[in-house]
């Protein structure tokens, strides 16, 4: 019984000392993921609908190099794409923005498919109604 007990002992010390490592290690590779992920949501302002992260253009270069210096600064992500809009303008974003003018962008496609599900469910409804085999 007491062989049980220590093992139970050394295993949970060990979980306990994975933890803290991972936890208290460093974050180099999810800061490189976050900028990864920044990289591919902003446009290249030299460039035609590629992200900073597909494009080898100088401007491209400095976007990339400027979205790392912010995430080593410790800004948040949504920091750091207004730092970016304030710079380049809003068309640095590959998605329009969700407020403003572009909130249309994203309310009127949902808006339009709510209307044509609406039309077909009126449609086989009044169909049912009428007896019409379906």
């Amino acid at each position: 019984m007491s062989v049980l007990r220590s093992f139970r002992l050394w295993a949970i010390a060990l979980v306990a000392v994975v933890g803290l490592a991972l936890v208290a290690g460093p974050h180099a590779s999810g800061n490189a993921a976050r900028v990864a992920h920044l990289e591919s949501l902003v446009r290249c302002p030299s460039c035609e609908d590629l992200s900073v992260a597909q494009s080898d253009a100088t401007s491209a270069v400095a976007v990339r190099a400027d979205i790392a210096r912010a995430v080593a600064r410790g800004l948040s992500d949504s920091q750091i794409l207004t730092s970016l809009e304030d710079t380049y303008g809003p068309t640095i974003l590959l998605s329009p923005p969700t407020t403003g003018i572009g909130a249309l962008l994203w309310i009127v496609p949902v808006a339009a498919l709510v209307a044509l599900i609406g039309v077909v469910v009126r449609l086989f409804r009044r169909r049912d109604t009428r007896g019409e085999p379906s």
